[in-house]
């Protein structure tokens, strides 16, 4: 019986040089999944300095992070490598609706796993994409019924600017953006991102029309001059810049003068989005629907990636409606993974079972009530409290209004320099003697952008708000000295 044996093991037999081409590659030095596990934060930090961004780590040092090795996560709290418990106000800037690990999410994905069931089927349709596209159809209002799937926010943001362009027409080019607008990092919707920071110096789209953010009156005078403009995007409520909103005239009248000018509205939800501010799209507070819509961060569970566009049927069959046109934007290779849908799938399943939008109503309304007792108490340190749900903005005075009448005038001057120094003492403090995690904003540094997983209780509110008094309550100076104690440690 003769056996066949592989190119080394005849070169071995034989005595002969194995051909370069056929010579077996040697395993690089690589780190296993266990031994990830095990990793401690001088390693990580050793790693993340040499593959990662050096950079970052700079202000991670400064706010204290970099000291923390999450090992597991839990609901509403993480649990760092000595067993402490953090309570999570971050919410992953809003991707962690069901806290972290919920059961029922954890036990879909082990099922679908142990049915050894297909990820990848890009020949076939998918049954896992049809039942998504098909839910995400049934909690959209209106006609909102055409669904790409993708993978982040930014991609199903490329796909709603690209689907408006392509159903506005060759003569309709431009695009209106607002001021203080974060839309993404992929080029075409970094062009109508308004931030120097990320736009950087990288050549962007020339087809696009800056105005001042709930400015009606701006944006009818763009339409009105330029009828070339084809498409608006909006964030409904701007996340980056520093939580911020729009009465329910201005969203009315947007709506009229699309219609009036043959202008797509494009809404941006994909961190107001899914429940956040108490509806499912924040859009519905006003009675209005757009005619392109984005979702993502939680849509994924906070398990996977999963990014979603949601246009009107016309406008996706003007865009994309013919055999010729079709294939133009077609779902990308892992847009609509089995894995990555049926998290989908089950969430918004989880979402309304358990009242989960219900509760970003009242207990982001109790959050509302509790910070504002603060606001009252701390008014020279607290500037204004707003939002929905529980999508809400702590913003804090500049630094010279917190101080005594006759400091003012002198360190009124450095409060451009020092804006964001006090929201990032409060933030690392609120981590280091607290326990309690919160989040900043894009454009205005001065904000503390709170947005708890959306099972957050009004016992995780009143921890928070506790944790927050005591540290207001500490005065100024005391925060900031308590802050420079924590660098030097």
């Amino acid at each position: 019986m003769s056996v066949v044996t592989s190119p080394a093991d005849r070169a071995h037999l034989s005595g002969e040089a194995l051909p370069h081409h056929a010579q077996a590659l040697s395993k690089p030095n690589l780190i296993s999944v266990e031994e990830a596990k095990a990793m401690d934060v001088a390693r990580m930090t050793d790693l993340f300095k040499a593959h990662m961004n050096p950079g970052q780590l700079h202000f991670m040092k400064l706010l204290g992070f970099h000291k923390i090795k999450v090992e597991r996560a839990e609901g509403m709290f993480y649990i760092d490598q000595t067993g402490r418990k953090i309570l999570d106000f971050f919410g992953g800037f809003g991707s962690l609706a069901f806290g972290h690990n919920h059961p029922r999410l954890l036990a879909a994905r082990q099922k679908f796993q142990e049915e050894n069931r297909h990820e990848i089927a890009i020949a076939f349709m998918s049954q896992y994409q049809a039942a998504l596209t098909h839910n995400l159809a049934a909690c959209s209002p209106g006609d909102l019924d055409m669904v790409f799937l993708g993978s982040s926010g930014s991609e199903a943001m490329e796909a709603a600017i690209k689907v408006a362009e392509r159903a506005a027409g060759p003569k309709k080019p431009k695009i209106v953006y607002a001021t203080n607008s974060f839309h993404g990092k992929t080029k075409g919707v970094l062009s109508i991102t308004d931030g120097s920071l990320y736009r950087g110096d990288f050549r962007l789209l020339d087809n696009t029309v800056r105005v001042p953010f709930s400015d009606i009156d701006a944006i009818e005078h763009a339409f009105r001059s330029d009828p070339a403009i084809g498409t608006i995007v909006l964030e409904t409520v701007q996340g980056g810049g520093g939580i911020i909103t729009a009465p329910t005239p201005f969203w009315q009248k947007l709506r009229a003068l699309c219609d009036k000018y043959g202008v797509l509205w494009v809404a941006d939800e994909v961190q107001c989005g899914y429940g956040r501010t108490g509806r499912f799209y924040a859009f519905e507070h006003h009675g209005v629907v757009p005619d392109v819509t984005a979702l993502a961060k939680s849509l994924g569970g906070g398990k996977t990636a999963m990014g979603a566009m949601i246009a009107r049927r016309d406008v996706f069959m003007k865009a994309y409606g013919t055999p010729k046109s079709a294939m133009i934007h077609a779902p990308a290779t892992f847009g609509g993974m089995g894995e990555a849908c049926i998290t989908s799938i089950e969430a918004l399943n989880v979402l309304y079972d358990e009242q989960l939008i219900d509760n970003a109503a009242s207990t982001g309304a109790y959050l509302l009530e509790r910070l504002e007792a603060l606001h009252e108490k701390y008014p020279k340190i607290i500037k204004d409290i707003r939002g929905q749900g529980l999508m809400v903005g702590l913003e804090f005075q500049d630094f010279s209004q917190t101080l005594p009448m006759v400091l003012r005038p002198m360190v009124s001057v450095l409060d451009d320099k020092l804006k964001g120094s006090l929201s990032g003492f409060v933030g690392a403090l609120l981590l280091r003697d607290y326990d309690v995690l919160v989040a900043f904003t894009e454009y205005n540094r001065n904000v503390i952008r709170l947005e708890p997983p959306l099972i957050c209780s009004r016992e995780n509110v009143d921890t928070f708000i506790a944790a927050l008094d005591a540290l207001l309550g500490r005065g100024i100076v005391a925060i900031v000295k308590d802050f420079v104690k924590s660098q030097m440690g």
